[in-house]
């Protein structure tokens, strides 16, 4: 009989000051903070940084004398997961891998805790078989719970809302008698398709009416895949469900709604915003998943090279003046703004924010929220902010000329200012301000840097294929025509990407730094072609160089790069004269 599946328990503490892997003082202090915070004591050692998963996983094998199972890419039969019931799943996190191909009697269940003799022995009773425990990690099974059971877990929810209903609703009432809507079906259901999205690492979540269904689908890494449909019928009770946990007015079903929702998934916070907007089949609700600590990533983690972290740096390091960032809907703006910020978040400055909505909170940085209702808009909100004695205001987004006037006299005056626009390229921001009632000397003298950004899907590192480029893409990537045996990578897909090819998002930037020159030729009123040719001759990487470089370095694929770009010969040969 293997050690782990003794009856007798070791103490994972001890195992490792035996080991010398922690010392008793640290011990002491994750016990502390377990008996806080909760959570595995194997868990709490990791996050505290005094052991390295990796080294907790070999002395925790050794020990128990058994095998670790890395559950990222494990495809798992449909026959083993119906062997073990939902509930009990729930109950104990663990995840049934598969039968033992030598010994037909032998079920091998993954656990974060491979010494819960009641798990073992529950599932050992219910499935008629023995247990054989391997170790996996705890945020790996709770996404395997995720993949196999989720959807089988919320269409059983459905199924029980639908019987609850035809039950609780006569022939004769309709769709207004939903008062039971808190019963418990429901609430499970949206709880479940919220989870889902958080632990398939979806940015949104589409909620829909068709004519003859409910589709329920995740935004993940920029595409949208469904994930789930259900029957029409139940779609008033998870927009019921929905409003009430996001602070709107449930009886309203025929205007646009928004509202908010904090939650804990896996002991991480998640922001929730809300939008709730009336269609021809019913209401559709778009969920927008938002991380505490997700939009402030470290510069190392945005992807700029080592040449463009030099240039984003030099554009943070003006006193005055205004850097805005630039892109379309979802192209990783806030994330931008919000690591500048923390870059910029020191004691002997005033940050102040304007923001719609406040997406995430940063310690030591006063952030104020727009309220139309309440005549608290942008400009208005900047002309108190003014009278607050700030050192660096941001603001989240440049909507209108009367904002765009308040911000360049802020800078003018010695402020920085941090924002964004919605524009295509570094040079056309220029003359979008210009466009909006500033003059062009003014713009010249107050804008002091523009990133335009785009993110571009990473491919998976697993399945990617090599290939060689094909003479019309040489034109596009800017490769000599001479230059021979030129690689490209293309998507596949595998079980660790979910069969898409892609995992992860990185970003593409275009940083242009008003240096002298540029300025004398943004006051001279030039077009946007001119200060973008005055630009690439100071050394500004377009986008798509910028795109054309992760294709070249195998991180991202040409489909991804012709998203993000529409070259065109003029754009090509812009590029190239006077370099």
């Amino acid at each position: 009989m293997r050690l782990g599946m003794g009856r007798k328990k070791i103490r994972i503490g001890d195992v490792l000051i035996a080991a010398g892997a922690i010392t008793e003082e640290q011990l002491q202090e994750a016990l502390d903070y377990q008996k806080e915070n909760g959570g595995k004591l194997g868990n709490v050692l990791v996050e505290l940084g005094f052991i390295s998963d990796q080294i907790l996983i070999t002395l925790l094998t050794q020990q128990l004398g058994i095998d670790y199972i890395s559950l990222k890419g494990a495809k798992i039969e449909d026959s083993v997961v119906h062997l073990v019931p939902e509930p009990m799943i729930a109950k104990y996190r663990v995840m049934p891998v598969e039968i033992d191909p030598d010994n037909p009697n032998i079920l091998k269940v993954a656990m974060s805790d491979p010494q819960d003799l009641d798990a073992i022995d529950d599932i050992s009773l219910v499935t008629n078989l023995q247990v054989e425990p391997m170790l996996a990690n705890e945020s790996d099974i709770n996404d395997a719970i995720g993949k196999y059971y989720g959807s089988a877990q919320a269409m059983e929810a459905a199924e029980q809302y639908k019987k609850e209903q035809a039950v609780s609703l006569g022939p004769d009432e309709n769709e207004e008698g939903n008062e039971d809507i808190d019963n418990s079906p429901i609430v499970l259901l949206v709880k479940q398709i919220i989870e889902g999205g958080v632990r398939q690492r979806a940015s949104d979540i589409h909620i829909e009416a068709l004519e003859t269904g409910v589709r329920v689908r995740y935004r993940i890494d920029g595409a949208l895949k469904q994930v789930m449909s259900y029957d029409l019928s139940i779609l008033p009770g998870i927009t019921a469900r929905i409003k009430i946990i996001g602070g709107m007015d449930i009886a309203e079903k025929r205007k646009p709604q928004d509202g908010r929702i904090t939650i804990m998934v896996d002991r991480k916070e998640f922001d929730v915003r809300v939008s709730i907007l009336p269609t021809v089949f019913g209401e559709k609700t778009v969920m927008r998943l938002t991380s505490k600590d997700g939009l402030t990533k470290p510069k190392s983690g945005l992807g700029f090279d080592e040449e463009q972290l030099k240039v984003f740096d030099g554009i943070l390091s003006n006193p005055h003046g205004i850097i805005l960032v630039t892109g379309p809907t979802g192209s990783g703006k806030s994330t931008t703004l919000y690591t500048s910020l923390s870059e910029l978040n020191k004691e002997d400055v005033n940050i102040i924010t304007v923001e719609d909505p406040v997406e995430a909170n940063i310690n030591g940085i006063n952030q104020v929220q727009v309220n139309v209702k309440a005549e608290m808009t942008f400009a208005a909100a900047l002309r108190s902010i003014l009278r607050q004695d700030p050192d660096i205001i941001m603001i989240g987004e440049i909507r209108d000329g009367e904002t765009a006037n308040i911000a360049v006299q802020a800078a003018i005056t010695g402020h920085l200012v941090v924002s964004t626009l919605h524009t295509n390229s570094a040079a056309s921001t220029i003359t979008r301000l210009v466009d909006m009632g500033i003059e062009d000397y003014i713009v010249g003298d107050a804008v002091v840097g523009v990133i335009a950004q785009r993110l571009v899907r990473r491919l998976c590192t697993n399945c990617k294929q090599p290939r060689y480029v094909e003479d019309e893409e040489r034109q596009l990537l800017g490769v000599p025509e001479d230059e021979e045996d030129v690689i490209v990578y293309e998507p596949v897909g595998c079980p660790l990407c979910n069969d898409t090819g892609y995992s992860g998002r990185i970003g593409v930037y275009e940083m242009m730094p008003v240096s002298r020159s540029l300025q004398a030729i943004i006051a001279s009123g030039a077009t946007a072609d001119k200060i973008e040719k005055q630009a690439l001759k100071e050394g500004m990487l377009t986008l798509r160089m910028g795109a054309a470089k992760h294709v070249l370095n195998g991180i991202t694929s040409i489909a991804e790069m012709k998203k993000i770009v529409h070259t065109t010969q003029v754009d090509l040969d812009l590029e190239t004269t006077d370099r």
